[in-house]
């Protein structure tokens, strides 16, 4: 896929939809859905690293996917543990 083509609606969209699935039965609590989260994240980067001018719906942008990635090594994962190493 190019970067002239619309975003796909497949790619990584099973990912996508296990995140939602889990933020419902969870009551939208996001730090008990973070292996979701990683699992559309690696798919995400397994897609850019086969294409780079690939685009999915369920995505981030590159640039905001490596930024998203290096939050979580350095185990930034959600608003709220943010907010709390903050303090």
């Amino acid at each position: 896929m190019r970067s002239t083509e619309e975003p796909s609606p497949k790619v990584c969209h099973a990912e996508a939809c296990a995140i939602q699935e889990c933020l419902r039965r969870t009551n939208y609590n996001e730090r008990r859905c973070t292996a979701a989260i990683d699992s559309l994240y690696a798919c995400c980067k397994k897609m850019y690293e086969n294409d780079t001018d690939a685009r999915a719906i369920a995505c981030p942008q590159p640039e905001q996917l490596k930024m998203k990635l290096e939050q979580r090594e350095k185990e930034i994962v959600d608003a709220e543990m943010r907010k709390t190493r903050m303090r």
